[in-house]
């Protein structure tokens, strides 16, 4: 993780909120820099299967950075975004390292809990607990060798 501040957040695990369908297990609560009242969900792992980038890149009033919508797959509606290259500006504000976030309107979160095999089965999961992506015997939606490692993202609680 990039930034040690986040190590008490809980994972959550996000559902497309259209079909139900699991697009993500590593979630994590955030907020729009921008606009703060504005509720999203990040990740720092690319949810390959899930998910799927569509349109045409863009940039917002507020900042320089790259971005790519995406949908879910299973169902085709625009579940959130992806920022493909980060503004300087994004990435000198605070931030938790994820490039892939969800629209708070478009997916429902349930906390993770760890699983059967540790020693601390069932208990709610921080990013502190958790493993990197590549070691997440958990992440369903990406091989480790396609798992994106994000230097910096545009959100921060």
């Amino acid at each position: 993780m990039a930034n040690r501040r986040f190590n008490t957040k809980k994972v959550q695990t996000l559902t497309c909120s259209f079909c139900k369908e699991k697009l993500c297990n590593r979630g994590m609560k955030a907020l729009l820099l921008a606009d703060v009242r504005t509720q999203l969900y990040s990740t720092d792992a690319a949810p390959f299967d899930a998910c799927t980038l569509v349109g045409e890149l863009y940039e917002t009033n507020s900042c320089h950075c790259k971005i790519s919508n995406v949908a879910c797959s299973t169902c085709g509606n625009i579940v959130g975004y992806h920022v493909i290259a980060p503004c300087t500006s994004c990435l000198s504000a605070c931030n938790n390292g994820h490039l892939w976030m969800f629209h708070g309107h478009t997916v429902t979160s349930s906390e993770r809990k760890s699983p059967a095999l540790w020693e601390d089965e069932g208990k709610v999961m921080t990013w502190g607990d958790l493993p990197a992506p590549k070691f997440d015997t958990l992440l369903e939606t990406a091989q480790p060798s396609q798992v994106i490692r994000p230097t910096r993202a545009i959100f921060c609680r």
